[in-house]
């Protein structure tokens, strides 16, 4: 994913076009490398990304088939609904992970990164090996709790969420 962000920011000064965003996700682990495995989208955050935009990295993937991008998925905005979830003030610790002449992107700080990592985890149940290389500590995970906690309302969701706490700390060997 680092070569597509590369090459999609040569191509959008090529084209003058120019995107600032906050992207999270494996996309935003692999930019900070703190995980090497392949990745097949990026995840934006905020801002809702121009139509222009869209249309550029669909243009992009169809011209790069050698980065096998699926066209019209490879940029989305997918987790956009969080912005309305996370913790007042989460603005204010984005870091800046990529910045190109054309493109610049942020991702959030280590602690909302995590708590979006571990919803993900308990939500789709992938993320598992995402959130053992961010290797948080015990006090990150506690703080990170009743925000994912209070990210679904059904009655499974807090043994869900207890299971895989109880996993990393096991993994991580937090005990």
């Amino acid at each position: 994913m680092k070569e597509a962000v590369k090459k999609f920011d040569e191509y959008l000064k090529q084209k003058n076009l120019s995107f600032e965003a906050i992207i999270i996700g494996g996309a935003a682990l692999r930019l900070m490398g703190v995980i090497s495995r392949v990745t097949h989208d990026v995840d934006f955050l905020d801002p809702e990304i121009p139509t222009e935009i869209k249309n550029a990295s669909v243009e992009f993937a169809k011209l790069n088939p050698d980065l096998n991008l699926r066209a019209s998925e490879w940029i989305n905005n997918g987790p956009r609904s969080l912005t309305r979830d996370l913790p007042i003030g989460w603005r204010s610790d984005l870091q800046l992970i990529f910045q190109g002449e054309a493109m610049i992107l942020h991702t959030l700080g280590r602690i909302n990164l995590l708590r979006t990592k571990l919803y993900a985890l308990a939500d789709r149940g992938t993320d598992f090996q995402d959130c053992v290389a961010l290797a948080p500590s015990l006090s990150e995970l506690e703080e990170c709790k009743d925000w994912v906690l209070a990210g679904d309302a059904s009655e499974l969701w807090p043994g869900r969420v207890r299971d895989i706490y109880s996993l990393l700390i096991k993994e991580l060997k937090l005990e």
